[in-house]
C-alpha cells in the first residue's frame, strides 16, 4: 500500500504553537517537508520552536499573531501569502481559559473571553484563510477541539460548549467548502501539555487515573500521537475525509 505523507511545498499556518499540542504539530508537519508559521502570542514562545525546527533541517518561521483579533490574523495570512505565495493549511488551536469552576462561580465575562479563542477565532481562521485554501490544490483547515467539546464535563460548563462549537464549524464549513475542495476536519487529543502537567502537580493521582482509563495505557505525545494525526489531515491521503472529529486519546473516551 503507498501511503503518501510528503508535505513538500505545502505552507501551513499553525496558531498556538509555542508550545504544547500546537508545537506538536508544527513540529510534525516540518519533518515532512511544510513550511510552517508558528503563530504564536509572544515571540519568546514561538522563536525557539520555529529555531528548533530550522535545526532540525525544517522550514520555520514564527509570526506574534494575537487570535483573539481579527486583524492579528489577517495580519499572519497576508504576511504569509506575501513572502510564500501560499497558504494550503490553516490549523487553529490556540485556546485560553477552562479554568475550573462551577456554573453559579463562573465569572459573567468568562464565555466571552473564552468564546475570543474558541468560536470567534476559528471563524476568522477559517473566513481569512478560505480563498487561499480555495486556490490550493489541497486546501486544509483542522480546528482543535477536544473530547470534552463531544462529550461534556463538569466542573467546566463553559469549556465543552467552546470546543462544542468548533465542531459544529467544521461540520458547516465541511459541506459549505466541500465543492471548493477543501476539507475540514476536526481533532480532540488528549496529550502531554503544560497545561495537562500543571493540573498534575496539583492533582498528583490524576495522572496515574487518566492512564488507567487509557486502554493504550498513556498519555498522548503532541508531536508523534497528535501531530501525527492532523498531518494526515494536511496530507493528500485525507483527500476524502471531511467534516469529521478525530478523538485522539489512546482509547479513554470509547463511545464518542
Amino acid at each position: 500500500m503507498d501511503v503518501n505523507q510528503s508535505l513538500e511545498g505545502r505552507v501551513a499556518i499553525v496558531t498556538g504553537a509555542g508550545q504544547g499540542v500546537g508545537e506538536g504539530i508544527a513540529r510534525k508537519l516540518a519533518s515532512l517537508g511544510a513550511h510552517v508559521v508558528i503563530a504564536a502570542r509572544r515571540a519568546e514562545t514561538g522563536d525557539p520552536v520555529a529555531d528548533a525546527i530550522l535545526a532540525d533541517g525544517g522550514s520555520a518561521e514564527c509570526i506574534v499573531t494575537d487570535v483573539t483579533t481579527r486583524d492579528s490574523i489577517a495580519a499572519c495570512i497576508e504576511t504569509t501569502v506575501s513572502s510564500r505565495g501560499r497558504l494550503d493549511v490553516m490549523v487553529h488551536n490556540a485556546f485560553a481559559g477552562g479554568h475550573a469552576s462551577r456554573l453559579e462561580e463562573t465569572p459573567a465575562d468568562a464565555w466571552f473571553q473564552m468564546s475570543r479563542t474558541s468560536a470567534w477565532a476559528s471563524f476568522w481562521c477559517a473566513q481569512l484563510s478560505y480563498p487561499h485554501l480555495k486556490a490550493s490544490d489541497q486546501g486544509r483547515l483542522v480546528l482543535v477541539t477536544s473530547p470534552s467539546g463531544v462529550e461534556g464535563s463538569a466542573n467546566i460548563p463553559l469549556y465543552s460548549p467552546a470546543k462544542a462549537a468548533q465542531r459544529a464549524i467544521a461540520k458547516s464549513l465541511a459541506r459549505e467548502w466541500g465543492p471548493d475542495g477543501i476539507c475540514v476536519n476536526c481533532i480532540a487529543p488528549v496529550a502531554e501539555t503544560p497545561a495537562l502537567a500543571s493540573a498534575f502537580s496539583q492533582v498528583p493521582t490524576l495522572r496515574g487515573a487518566i492512564e488507567a482509563r487509557t486502554p493504550l495505557g498513556r498519555i498522548g505525545d503532541p508531536t508523534d500521537d497528535i501531530g501525527g494525526v492532523v498531518a494526515f489531515l494536511a496530507g493528500p491521503d485525507s483527500g476524502y475525509v471531511s467534516g469529521q472529529t478525530i478523538v485522539c486519546d489512546g482509547g479513554s473516551f470509547l463511545g464518542l
